[in-house]
This record gives structure tokens, C-alpha cells and sequence, in this order.
């Protein structure tokens, strides 16, 4: 079982902090922690629980003063205890409590049941995609692009009331957003049914919005592309995505990069690789070639007799490492082309060519002459 931490370095709070510090520790943690505003995070939802075992303990006094002595390992107070200490949910309503006091009202439900609508929320992210040349991706680029968002009403202002009207109170939850039935430690917890789990009643409708608080605008968003990016990575453009409800902040709009493939090169990391066709002459007696790059020609000379398949790196030529001052390497790798039609001249050139020819001349030719006659011998 994993070690429990000290309690009052849960809340960040003294030892001797009085019970107003421990309060208001608490609640601001608690706050920031609460699982409604960090949806699907298990990390946040168990620091929530913890916040709560550290302040049932620190804001009573008995068990405050149990703890101050025995530390995790003294006496249960009753229950099945925690960290040493009892932990009877029925006197404090479990999550409900918490979310009473820090959201008013809509608890989580005793042991973790439905959340209250009415806390704030943050708003739904936005995904689209972007295509983008593999010249962007490599040097950078700036981009627009438009896109769709849903936005609270201009005319009721996302309240979803016909102007010059209010949303009420839902009086079958008192504004909770939720309803509960049983006590102690088993309590359940259900959205209203009345008011979705909104907590309020809209009776007369906005009409430009049709009572939904929201519609539809269409927006221009500006990306910065940078350089290095590959395919599939995702810019966030923070806070531009839906807007949250209750106070909640905005979602995000996340913008995923497709990369279109380029002609000549082909990418792997931040190194890029391409083939380069030679002529026969060209490997025969070597030659300086002109290497096309994303930066534009570069020479390079090859020495007389490379053979098909030789690779060679020219460094520096590759992509840059994204947000970084690191570049990689262009490999190229050489295809000695064999001519396929050739006039009378020129076979009768190369039948000289061979006559001339020595074995040195064709060292693996020879190596493998060589093998046939041990084998056949």
C-alpha cells in the first residue's frame, strides 16, 4: 500500500496553522482539484480524495489532535479508520459535502456518483485538420483557416431566456442540477429530470437561439507552423474552442497537421533521404553532381568507380529538429543507370571498352569467376 502524506503537507499548510489557514487551504486546493473541472483525470480526482481525508482530519479538533500525536499509525477513532483514523461517511456526506461547500450544491453522490451540471465546466475542445506542404513543414509557416463554433447567444447572452426574462430556479432540485434519494453512507445521486441536470427552468425561450444558450459562428484562426513539424503532430491553440458553461473556462482548438509527400525526398526523423540516378560514365570515371536540397543545389563529387547502391550524407541538409537550432543530414544514395538503346558506335565502343578491360578492372566479376571454378573443379 502506498504511504500517505503528511496531512498538513497535503493542504500546505503549518502545523500550528489555525483552523481559518486550514479552511481556506482547503477549499482553494479542492477548487483547482475538483474532478468537474478536469474530466477523465485520475490524478486530479485522487488528489480531490486526498485534500478530503487530509481536511476531515485538520478541521476537527479531536482528530486533529490524535493525528498531532500519534501520526498516521495512532488509534482509530471508530469505523474502519484511515491512515490510522475513522472515516464514517454518513457524518459527512461524502463527496457531497465537499461539493456542497465548494460549488453549492449537487454532490458527488457519497462513493463517487454523478457530477453536478451546474459546476463550472470547461468548454468542448475542436479538432480539424490542415494540410501543408512538405516545404512548410520543413522551413515553417504561418497559416489562416476558418472554422465552426458554437457561442453563447448575442441576444440572451447563453443564458437561453427570451430577453427581459430570467431562468428560474428548477424547483424540484432547488437549483442543484441533481436529486438524491436514501442517507448515511448509501446516497444516490441522479440529474433532475426537470431541468436536465441544469438546475434551471427557461419557461420562455430566447428565439434566436431557440433556448439553447448557443449557436453557430464561423471564425478565423491564425497557426503558426513550426518548423521541423511531422505528420500528424497537433498544434493547441489554447482557450479558442467552445466557450465553458457556469464560469468555466473555453476549450481548446487543436489543429492537426497533415504533411503532403514531396517528390524527391523521403522523411525519417529529422533526416531526409533520397535516390539520384548516375550515368554508367558518370560512375566509371566519377563526376561532380549537382544535389538538389530543400535549401536549393549543393555540389558534390563523386569518386571514379562508385558502384550502384553507394550512399553518401551531406550534412546539415536535412529537417530541423522542431523548436531547436539541431538540423539533420540528406543520405543520398546513388542508381548507376545502364544505357538500353545504343547506336552502332557506341556498342562498338564498348565492346573495345571490354576487350581493353583487365580483371582488375572488374574485381568482383573476377571474385566470383573465381568461386565457380573451386565449386566446379
Amino acid at each position: 500500500m502506498a504511504t500517505k502524506r503528511d496531512y498538513y503537507e497535503v493542504l500546505g499548510v503549518a502545523k500550528g496553522a489555525s483552523q481559518d489557514d486550514i479552511k481556506k487551504a482547503y477549499r482553494k486546493l479542492a477548487k483547482e482539484s475538483h474532478p468537474d473541472l478536469h474530466p477523465n483525470d485520475k490524478a486530479a480526482e485522487d488528489r480531490f480524495k486526498e485534500l478530503n481525508e487530509a481536511n476531515e482530519v485538520l478541521s476537527d479538533a479531536e482528530k486533529r489532535a490524535r493525528y498531532d500525536q500519534f501520526g498516521m499509525d495512532g488509534p482509530q477513532m471508530g469505523g474502519s479508520g484511515f491512515g490510522g483514523y475513522g472515516f464514517d461517511p454518513s457524518q459527512m456526506g461524502g463527496f457531497e459535502s465537499i461539493f456542497d461547500q465548494l460549488f453549492g450544491g449537487g454532490g458527488m453522490g457519497g462513493m463517487g456518483g454523478a457530477r453536478s451540471r451546474n459546476a463550472p465546466q470547461q468548454g468542448n475542445d475542436l479538432r480539424f485538420s490542415m494540410r501543408i506542404s512538405f516545404e512548410e513543414a520543413a522551413k515553417g509557416a504561418k497559416k489562416t483557416f476558418d472554422f465552426t463554433r458554437n457561442e453563447n447567444c448575442d441576444i440572451c447572452h447563453g443564458s437561453g431566456a427570451k430577453p427581459g426574462t430570467q431562468p428560474e430556479t428548477c424547483p424540484t432540485c432547488n437549483g442543484s442540477g441533481q436529486v438524491r434519494a436514501g442517507g448515511g453512507f448509501m446516497v444516490t445521486v441522479r440529474p433532475c429530470s426537470n431541468c436536465q441536470g441544469t438546475g434551471k427552468i427557461v419557461k420562455e425561450p430566447c428565439t434566436s437561439c431557440t433556448g439553447t444558450g448557443q449557436k453557430k459562428h464561423k471564425r478565423t484562426a491564425n497557426v503558426t507552423i513550426p518548423a521541423g513539424i511531422d505528420n500528424g503532430q497537433v498544434i493547441v491553440l489554447g482557450g479558442q474552442g467552445e466557450p465553458g458553461r457556469n464560469g468555466g473556462p473555453n476549450g481548446d482548438l487543436q489543429v492537426v497537421i497533415n504533411v503532403s509527400p514531396h517528390k524527391l525526398f523521403k522523411r525519417d526523423g529529422i533526416n531526409l533521404y533520397m535516390e539520384m540516378p548516375i550515368s554508367f560514365t558518370q560512375a566509371a570515371l566519377g563526376a561532380e553532381l549537382e544535389i538538389p536540397t530543400l535549401d536549393g543545389e549543393v555540389p558534390h563529387k563523386i569518386p571514379e568507380g562508385t558502384q550502384t547502391d553507394t550512399s553518401f550524407r551531406i550534412k546539415g541538409k536535412g529537417l530541423p529538429r522542431l523548436r531547436s537550432n539541431v538540423k539533420g543530414d540528406l543520405v543520398v544514395t546513388v542508381r548507376v543507370e545502364v544505357p538500353k538503346r545504343l547506336n552502332d558506335k557506341q556498342k562498338e565502343l564498348l565492346r573495345e571498352f571490354e576487350e581493353l578491360s583487365t580483371g582488375k578492372d572488374s574485381e568482383r566479376q573476377k571474385s566470383f569467376k573465381d568461386k565457380v571454378k573451386e565449386i566446379f573443379q
